[in-house]
C-alpha cells in the first residue's frame, strides 16, 4: 500500500473548565476554545488513519509544514516503512529545526500510519506493538490552571466525585496547591505540573514548601526545560519524585535526560516526539535507565488513543493515562473514550480502535 493523500483538519471545540481559567503555557487567561490538528492519510487502497499533532497556537505553523513540505515528501511511499521515513525525513529537515512544527508534524503522520497498519492487519494497534492484558488503564484528571484556592477545591472535588483516584495540577501558588490536597482527601494520588517556571534554586525552595503535601511528582520544575543537569538536582535535592519529558523531542533528548539521571518518571509525547515509532524506543531506554514512563497526552483525538495503546503494551496494567479535564461541547469520539470511574477503556477495535465522528469533524472544522 502506498500513501495517496494526506489532509490536515484544524478543529476548534469549545469548553468549559468549571470557572475561569488562569493564563498558562497552553493559551490566554480564561481561554474558552481548544484548537486541535488532526491529520487523515488515504492509503490507494482506500484505508483512512487518523494522527494528531500538538495543537493550541502551534497550528498553523504545523499545518504549513506537513501540507507544503511532508506531505509532497509522503504522497506515493510505502506506508509500512514508518520507522525509515521517519528516519529520512528527519535528517532531511533536521536544518528547520529538532522540534517543534516538523517534529510535531511527524508524529501525526506516524500516528496515522499506524492506525492504518492496525487496520489492514485488522488489529488494534496495542496488539502490533505486542499485545496486553489490560483492557482498561487507570487515568488522571489533568486540571486546567485556576490559580484561586476555592475554584480548585470545587473542581477537586468534581473530578474525585466523578471517580478519579488520580489528579494532575498545573498551579504554581502552595496556598492553591494545598488547598487542591485538602480538597482531594486521602487515597487521592496528587500529582503537579508546575510547566519549567522557576530556577533551580526556586524550585528547591518550592519543593521544601510543597514536601509535606505527599505529591507523587512534580514535573518540569527547572526553566530551561532541557536543563537536564538542573533538574536533577531538583530531584536530587528537593525530596520529591520529579518528572519531565514532555518537551523533549527527540530521542537523543530522551537519552540526555535519563543520562542526566532527572527523572523518576519520562514522559514522552507522542503528537509531539515522534509518534508511536519513536515512543517504543524512548521505552525501551527508559527500561534500561530503571526509569518509569508516564506518556503525557494532553489530547482528546488520535494523540489521545495513541498513549492508551502505547501504555496498555509498552507500560502495562500500571500506567496512568492523562485525561484533559475539560468540559468539551463536543467529543471527537463521543463517549467511547471518556473514562468511567476513573478508568479509561483500551479500544479493541482495528487500528486506533475509534473512529472520529464526522459531524464533529464538520461542525468545527474551522480555517486557521
Amino acid at each position: 500500500m502506498k500513501i495517496a493523500s494526506i489532509e490536515t483538519i484544524p478543529l476548534r471545540i469549545p469548553f468549559t473548565t468549571g470557572g475561569k481559567s488562569a493564563g498558562g503555557v497552553w493559551g490566554p487567561k480564561d481561554l474558552q476554545m481548544v484548537d486541535s490538528l488532526v491529520v487523515k492519510i488515504t492509503t490507494d487502497d482506500g484505508i483512512v488513519g487518523w494522527g494528531e499533532t500538538f495543537g493550541f497556537t502551534a497550528i498553523p505553523s504545523v499545518k504549513v509544514v506537513i501540507d507544503n513540505i511532508l506531505a509532497p515528501e509522503l504522497i506515493g511511499s510505502d506506508v509500512t516503512r514508518r520507522e525509515k521515513l521517519q528516519g529520512d525525513l528527519q535528517k532531511k529537515f533536521h536544518v528547520f529545526g529538532r522540534s517543534g512544527a516538523f517534529i510535531y508534524g511527524l508524529s501525526a503522520i506516524d500516528i496515522a500510519l499506524w492506525d492504518i497498519a492496525g487496520k489492514a492487519a485488522g488489529q488494534p494497534v496495542y496488539q502490533l506493538l505486542g499485545g496486553s492484558e489490560a483492557t482498561s488503564l487507570a487515568a488522571y484528571a489533568s486540571l486546567i490552571r485556576y490559580a484561586d484556592a476555592e475554584l480548585i477545591r470545587t473542581n477537586v472535588r468534581r473530578a474525585v466525585d466523578s471517580g478519579f483516584k488520580h489528579l494532575k495540577l498545573h498551579e504554581v501558588d502552595p496556598d492553591v496547591i494545598r488547598a487542591a490536597c485538602e480538597a482531594a482527601g486521602p487515597g487521592v494520588e496528587i500529582t503537579l505540573d508546575v510547566n519549567a517556571p522557576w530556577t533551580v534554586r526556586e524550585a528547591l525552595d518550592m519543593t521544601e514548601k510543597l514536601r509535606p503535601l505527599n505529591l507523587r511528582w512534580i514535573e518540569e520544575p527547572v526553566w530551561p526545560p532541557e536543563d537536564y543537569a538542573g533538574i536533577a538536582r531538583v530531584r536530587k535535592q528537593g525530596g520529591i519524585p520529579v518528572a519531565a519529558g514532555e518537551n523533549a523531542s527527540t530521542l537523543m533528548d530522551f537519552q540526555h535526560l535519563l543520562e542526566a539521571g532527572a527523572v523518576d518518571f519520562v514522559q514522552p509525547s507522542p503528537a509531539k516526539m515522534g509518534g508511536i515509532t519513536e515512543l517504543q524506543k524512548v521505552y525501551a531506554l527508559a527500561n534500561a535507565h530503571g526509569v518509569t514512563v508516564m506518556v503525557h497526552a494532553f489530547y482528546d483525538g488520535p494523540g489521545l488513543l495513541a498513549a492508551v495503546h502505547g501504555s496498555a503494551a509498552l507500560g502495562g496494567a500500571k500506567s496512568l493515562v492523562e485525561w484533559r479535564y475539560f468540559d468539551l461541547e463536543a467529543q471527537l469520539y463521543g463517549d467511547a473514550i471518556i473514562p468511567r470511574n476513573g478508568r479509561i477503556d483500551v479500544p479493541q477495535g482495528p487500528g486506533l480502535g475509534i473512529e472520529p465522528n464526522p459531524d464533529v469533524i464538520r461542525d468545527y472544522r474551522f480555517k486557521p
